[in-house]
């Protein structure tokens, strides 16, 4: 199941990602991010309001590491994002974008020493393997153009996403209830946080950054029900399984990319993005089967 709802996961980041590159041209980075979570709340909140419908549950016990978690993980989704969509304006995107899927090395590495996630041998193969997949498809053959700007905000962009997630799994293991409950619990309390964060900010220093937002409702429409269904799959699936493993499955985000480039925006797929497509294929395999 864990599987599924990765995939479901990568599928609609890849649409996420092109819609918010889109609206990066005409508003802030602060104004892309909020539109990430603004009707992803209610839109998580009906998804929980579903769950209870479907599998009654009682409502959770919470701790004080729970909300920690939850704080921690919020805060540092926004910084991934903000950073996300900075890369978004750089020339460069596309090795910048590949470095932020540093992700699952980064998942792995601080799992291992900080959060007690134990990896086989295989499944350190996988996340490397894919970790070189991405940068592949990444270059472009331009890594001499390469900036030591881009590569400090790529890393530092997939190293804010490695703590979102594993901050999220943490937060889902301390709730007592099965996991697509305990999964839309720490999603919806996510996503409000950081909703009223931005909204709060916006509101302070960039009030024409919302008027232009509600100029264009279709593409924050867009991005928002895209953003919550792949957070959906991402909560769920990392309440399943180990950061690590559901971060390199989710690297299959850069074949949906590509999917997105080709038939969207008519751009053609070169040998090098091929050989990474197989690899990243290999290194799904690898970890699906660890």
């Amino acid at each position: 199941m864990w599987i599924a709802f990765t995939l479901l996961a990568a599928f609609m980041q890849a649409w996420r990602n092109a819609f918010q590159s889109q609206l990066s041209a005409h508003t802030s980075v602060a104004g892309v991010t909020l539109v990430r979570f603004l009707w992803a709340g209610p839109l998580a909140g009906a998804y929980l309001f579903g769950l209870y419908q479907w599998q009654p549950q009682a409502l959770p016990q919470w701790n004080g590491a729970f909300f920690g978690y939850v704080v921690g993980a919020a805060l540092m989704q926004i910084l991934a994002t903000g950073l996300m969509v900075k890369l978004f304006q750089l020339k460069n995107f596309a090795v910048g974008a590949g470095l932020a899927k540093s992700e699952a090395l980064v998942a792995a590495i601080l799992g291992t020493l900080f959060f007690g996630t134990q990896l086989s041998l295989l499944g350190w193969l996988g996340v490397g393997i894919g970790a070189i997949a991405v940068m592949l498809l990444s270059s472009h053959g331009h890594w001499r153009q390469l900036s030591l700007s881009t590569v400090v905000l790529g890393l530092a962009c997939g190293s804010a996403f490695a703590l979102t997630s594993l901050w999220v799994r943490e937060a889902s293991l301390q709730v007592g209830l099965p996991f697509p409950h305990r999964a839309g619990w720490v999603l919806l309390l996510v996503i409000a946080l950081q909703t009223t964060l931005l909204l709060a900010y916006l509101w302070w220093r960039e009030r024409p950054t919302l008027t232009a937002l509600r100029a264009r409702p279709r593409l924050v429409g867009l991005i928002s029900l895209t953003s919550c269904i792949g957070s959906i799959g991402w909560f769920s699936a990392m309440s399943l399984q180990a950061v690590p493993y559901v971060k390199t499955l989710g690297q299959v985000e850069v074949f949906f990319t590509l999917l997105v480039s080709a038939l969207w925006l008519k751009q053609p797929v070169r040998v090098n993005e091929f050989l990474g497509l197989f690899l990243i294929a290999l290194a799904a395999i690898i970890v699906i089967w660890f």
